[in-house]
């Protein structure tokens, strides 16, 4: 796979302008990456993940799927959400389609509208989903996708029993291959989808100290420690815009000095830039730590009245006319982004006149040469926010010791005021101590590592008094009033969310978490009074597996993706329970009771075939009957989680081994081969049985009656033998019990047919009964001999004639 795409923000400080239009120099695209993989097999219910990273130089990438299942789009709303097997493709996050069905719905829509993937401009924050087709080839360009890192979910089989545990699991097993191909410009002087935009740099000045890592965790101590507050006896925070300097007088007996820094500033002077109608400049700029504005300056340029110099911004994609986070008109006033997120921010510039953008047509000046120039601009001192005033920590990761997933771990301050030793920190000895305004900001940053995207954050505020505090979250950015991703406070949060969850909260305690956080880094901001109180909150940080641990109703695992690249953690809920995090009651206390006293009493049936080999002396068969019985009701007594009285290994490979064996055992003591084929029957049956079992019960059922029915033997004549075997059989059986026989075993076939993981425990308990009773018809239609009441022919498993015929005659 190819390097992340912020890999190459880490070390690039310039900025770099590319002239649209078809007159650059165009270059046929190379292959950046690749990946195929010829066959995945997916079980019923089962989904895996596939990373794939897109740097920020690529031009395309085209995605390959070959299923062996195709689902035409006007049956799609007609499946059940087990039968349907869908291709997910998001940015940053593992897909999870299922939470809802309005969001799967929302993600099936584009497919349900136009019956293909992608056609939409831009998807870089859209989460779409295609079904399984024979064969699907989906390209994307640049212009469509943006940089960075993207998840590929298949998925076969959806909804809340996609975790539940499940005794059977019905269904089809599909396969899908995938090929998938990344493409980029050959040379870093070309850019665009096609490569035929051409790269003009122009010149940077770096002024920060601490933007050489984008990695806040790279930070020394001694640098940290530099981030700290300064106190005298008069407050004024001096902060300077383009060499203005702003000052706040402040109302405060005790003052902290606090001041900015131009992180970077680049610029065209001289009139060296130059654009004619029609076309657009692209720059990029990154940036790598938080900062405090962003600001584009134009200068020097003659325009008509009805001309503007229109600037776009977009993070992390590339800018369009009616796709951007930012525009303004650079011409009239500097176009201020404050508070701009981490990341590469991309910029486009072109000339329009008034009535253009009223979609009127007016003459317009050839060519326009102008200068421009731009600033980032941070706080120092340890601050953040609008003004600089707010504290700012930074917090260090620390892994959990025997963690039951791999990226396990919790964050706590780098600072002497909280310990490694504990997960927790004192929320009160970080708070910002200001009177300036009403309400006061504290910030903690944190970054998630790379390879566990597949983990939650997990924030817990505890207090000893009523919480007055609302927290704010943001992905590569600083979170604010207006501006965040997710909220939470004592009365209300964002619960818009599928990858949000808030939960148990009280008037002391907030406990939140984000599934399947990004990879990078994340801001913190707890909003507070800004008197002092006298209460004790702790504040505790970590990345965990699963959320709540699964509600106490599955048990987290943890697993990797294709790529080998990350982990992700699911649970595996019991039989009551499924969902994301098994909190889904799927059966409910009273009908958990009703499934197990079905699945254990049904087994009661054994007794009938029992019964009757324990009359008719036939020792063996009564112990497999009894013992076959016995260990079916305490493998599902011990299943369902009423009672295991061994392992649930241990009871499921007796459960299916005896159930083997029971029913093989009955056709051969009804066969009317000899004795020593029997036991040999019986021993090679035992073994054959005993693997079945180890190695998957449920899957070679069928193979064992084919075993069983298909007697290779060759007769000269058909006709003499079919009346032949028509009057063995009228001596032998009795005709009305072999037909209660075969009624009862094919009902026994039929709700081993109809079982379905919702209607598992009333078609598995009928299995049950009908089995059993099928053994006993069969048993009780053989004839019996009126003298010794045995079967004509007597057979039992553990018989044998150890004597030699000559000793037998003369006893």
């Amino acid at each position: 796979m190819a390097a992340p795409w912020w890999a190459a923000a880490l070390v690039t400080l310039g900025v770099v302008g590319l002239a649209a239009g078809p007159r650059g120099c165009a270059a046929q695209p190379v292959v950046l990456a690749s990946y195929a993989q010829p066959k995945l097999s997916l079980r019923p219910y089962d989904w895996t993940y596939l990373r794939v990273d897109l740097p920020a130089s690529f031009s395309s990438i085209t995605m390959n799927f070959a299923t062996d299942r195709d689902i035409p789009r006007e049956h799609l709303r007609d499946l059940p959400k087990s039968d349907l097997a869908i291709i997910c493709l998001m940015i940053a996050n593992p897909p999870i389609p299922d939470t809802s069905d309005y969001y799967l719905d929302n993600l099936l829509s584009n497919f349900l509208a136009v019956g293909s993937f992608g056609n939409t401009n831009n998807q870089s924050n859209l989460v779409q989903c295609i079904p399984f087709q024979k064969n699907t080839t989906i390209v994307l360009t640049n212009g469509q996708i943006s940089p960075g890192i993207w998840y590929i979910g298949y998925f076969n089989g959806l909804g809340p029993a996609r975790t539940q545990s499940k005794m059977i699991s019905r269904g089809r097993a599909l396969s899908v291959s995938t090929s998938i191909t990344v493409e980029g410009c050959p040379t870093s002087a070309l850019w665009g989808p096609y490569c035929n935009q051409t790269i003009e740099t122009i010149g940077c000045s770096q002024f920060s100290r601490y933007n050489n890592s984008r990695d806040l965790l790279g930070l020394t101590i001694n640098t940290r420690k530099i981030l700290k507050t300064k106190e005298n006896t008069r407050r004024t925070s001096f902060l300077s815009r383009s060499n203005h300097p702003i000052g706040h007088q402040l109302e405060s007996n005790s003052t902290s000095v606090v001041g900015v820094e131009n992180l970077i500033t680049c610029a065209i002077s001289n009139d060296s830039l130059c654009l004619r109608q029609g076309d657009i400049k692209f720059y990029f700029l990154d940036i790598v730590n938080q900062a405090l504005q962003f600001e584009i300056t134009a200068a020097n340029f003659r325009l008509s009245q009805s001309a503007s110099l229109i600037c776009y911004l977009r993070c992390n994609a590339l800018p369009q006319r009616d796709l951007h986070d930012y525009s303004g008109d650079i011409s009239s006033a500097p176009l201020v982004i404050k508070l701009p997120n981490i990341g590469r921010w991309y910029i486009a510039i072109e000339i329009l006149n008034k009535t253009q953008m009223r979609n009127t047509t007016a003459p317009m000046l050839d060519t326009i040469c102008f200068s421009f120039d731009w600033q980032v601009t941070g706080c120092l001192n340890g601050k953040t926010g609008t003004d600089c005033l707010w504290e700012a920590y930074v917090l260090q990761r620390v892994p959990k010791r025997n963690p039951s997933v791999p990226f396990e771990s919790y964050y706590v301050p780098t600072d002497e005021r909280a310990l490694l030793e504990y997960s927790h920190f004192s929320l009160e000895k970080f708070l910002t101590n200001s009177s300036f305004e009403q309400f006061a900001w504290t910030y903690f940053f944190l970054d998630v590592p790379q390879g566990s995207a597949g983990a939650l954050i997990h924030v817990q505020l505890k207090s000893d008094k009523e919480l007055n505090y609302e927290l704010y979250s943001k992905y590569g950015g600083l979170p604010s009033n207006d501006s965040w991703d997710y909220y939470a406070s004592r009365t209300s949060s964002s619960n818009g969310s599928v990858f949000y969850s808030l939960q148990n909260s009280t008037d002391s305690d907030m406990d939140l978490s984000i599934f399947y956080a990004k990879e990078g880094t994340w801001c913190f901001g707890v909003k507070h009074p800004n008197y002092t109180s006298n209460s004790q909150t702790y504040m505790s940080i970590s990345l965990q597996g699963c959320h709540r641990n699964c509600n106490q109703k599955g048990v987290c695992h943890a697993s990797v993706d294709e790529s080998g690249l990350t982990f992700y953690s699911f649970c595996t809920c019991d039989r009551d329970h499924g969902g994301f995090d098994c909190s889904d009651e799927l059966v409910s206390p009273n009908g958990h009771i009703r499934q197990s006293v079905f699945l254990i009493a049904s087994n009661a049936a054994a007794i009938l075939p029992a019964f009757w080999a324990l009359r008719q002396k036939a020792f063996a068969e009564w112990i497999l009957y009894t013992s076959s019985g016995i260990s079916s009701a305490l493998y599902h007594s011990c299943d369902v989680g009423t009672w295991c009285i061994l392992s649930f290994r241990v009871l499921q490979f007796l459960d299916f081994w005896l159930s083997f064996m029971a029913v093989v055992g009955t056709f051969i003591y009804m066969a009317t081969i000899k004795e020593a084929s029997k036991r040999a029957m019986h021993t090679a049956v035992f073994i054959l049985t005993a693997i079945l079992a180890a190695t998957g019960a449920t899957r070679f059922v069928c193979c064992s009656w084919r075993i069983n029915l298909n007697v290779p033997h060759r007769w000269p004549n058909l006709a003499a033998l079919f009346w032949n075997t028509l009057e063995m059989l009228n001596k032998r059986f009795r005709w009305l019990y072999l037909l209660f026989g075969l009624i009862t075993l094919s009902f026994a076939a039929l709700s081993w047919k109809l079982e379905s993981n919702s209607s598992y425990w009333i078609w598995h308990s009928m299995w049950h009964i009908t089995i059993y009773t099928s053994s006993f018809f069969f048993l009780c239609s053989m004839r019996v001999n009126t003298t010794n009441h045995s079967p004509e022919t007597t057979y039992e498993l553990t018989r044998q004639d150890t004597l030699p015929t000559t000793e037998s005659s003369q006893t």
